[in-house]
């Protein structure tokens, strides 16, 4: 059987809504000449062929599923289905995406186009089905990140797995992906193809995601800032790829605006409930707002503009593309973010010392 010239490389755990969905669209490509393979990361049902395709009809295109005896991490089921691959070309999806038709195609003629192109990297696109706040807000996040403020020189960027593609023989010649991380295995990764290729962003080329609510967005961004601070270690190095110094200013504005302001709230709560009990008798001695609780004040309000002006460029975006009240929403949302960032970063210092 003649190889395909795609194959299509999907992780999977306890993903079968997802799969069946993103395979119905694949099924919807203008581009025929692909495979697909499953890597099934030791999912609690078994995933088969069969199990997938809940219409019974034969695809049009081969697929293959391939299962873990234990669970051991996207990047693990990603290694699996990679080494069965016979495509010249491996593009790496997240189960819970959905290609439009063109996607596939776009990709195969980037690489048939260029003989020198190593490895590409695609984005979500900004619009969602739900209208509930958070999924939107981060749509619109990650879209502003890779259109509106990406480093327009930086060397490379980010090999992301929602929609990534590479030649193969390359992929094999590093090694696959580090199974030793469960977050970040694509920052790492990206690294290693880094030091000797580029990775060419293709704002073209894009998948559809439904995202989640926040406190599962909020669960990853927990742990990927955790692995993320275990390469930050060994390289010591801002860069375009997991964060800029710019970037990382406008989370530690962020997180300043949120500490600042949460103190200066509790010593005036403190104070307000000691003059209270003074004047009604109860006990204690007149006093003073202190300078230092309105110091704090004075701070948070400081750092607000501060941290309103390194993401000037998302906050005008976001209330061109949903007006001023969806703006102060997003932009409290993502200090809170920010702060669950730190935390992560925090934990995995405390664990490493």
């Amino acid at each position: 059987m003649k190889a395909p010239y795609i194959s299509v490389i999907i992780p999977a755990y306890n993903a079968w809504e997802h799969i069946v969905k993103l395979l119905s669209s694949l099924g919807k490509s203008t581009y025929k000449d692909f495979e697909v393979i499953v890597g099934d990361d030791a999912s609690n049902e078994q995933l088969t062929v069969n199990h997938l395709l809940t219409d019974k009809k034969k695809p049009s295109f081969s697929l293959q599923v391939l299962r873990l005896t234990r669970n051991r991490g996207p990047a693990a089921a990603r290694n699996l289905a990679a080494k069965h691959a016979r495509g010249r070309v491996l593009v790496f999806l997240d189960a819970d995406v959905q290609v439009y038709p063109d996607t596939i195609k776009k990709i195969a003629e980037k690489f048939t186009s260029d003989d020198d192109l190593t490895a590409v990297t695609g984005v979500w696109d900004k619009h969602q089905r739900t209208r509930a706040f958070f999924p939107q807000f981060k749509a619109l996040r990650d879209w502003s990140y890779w259109t509106n403020e990406r480093d327009r020189d930086g060397y490379y960027y980010l090999f992301s797995t929602r929609i990534a593609a590479i030649k193969r023989d390359v992929f094999s010649r590093l090694g696959g992906f580090n199974e030793a991380f469960r977050q970040m295995e694509d920052v790492e990764l990206t690294y290693r193809i880094a030091k000797r290729y580029a990775i060419i962003f293709a704002p073209d080329v894009k998948v559809h995601h439904e995202f989640e609510g926040f406190g599962a967005v909020a669960r990853k961004y927990f742990w990927r800032s955790f692995y993320w601070t275990k390469l930050y270690k060994e390289r010591r190095k801002f860069d375009p790829v997991a964060t800029t110094v710019w970037e990382s200013l406008a989370a530690g504005s962020g997180v300043a605006v949120v500490g600042s302001f949460t103190l200066a709230v509790y010593l005036a709560l403190g104070l307000a409930t000691r003059l209270m009990n003074y004047e009604f008798g109860i006990k204690g001695t007149p006093v003073n707002l202190p300078n230092f609780t309105l110091a704090m004040f004075v701070l948070s309000f400081i750092m607000l503009v501060i941290h309103m002006f390194l993401l000037r460029k998302f906050l005008r975006f976001v209330y061109l593309e949903k007006g001023f009240t969806f703006m102060g929403r997003a932009l409290g949302t993502g200090m809170v973010l920010y702060c669950i960032i730190l935390l992560g970063a925090m934990y995995y210092s405390l664990r490493h010392k």
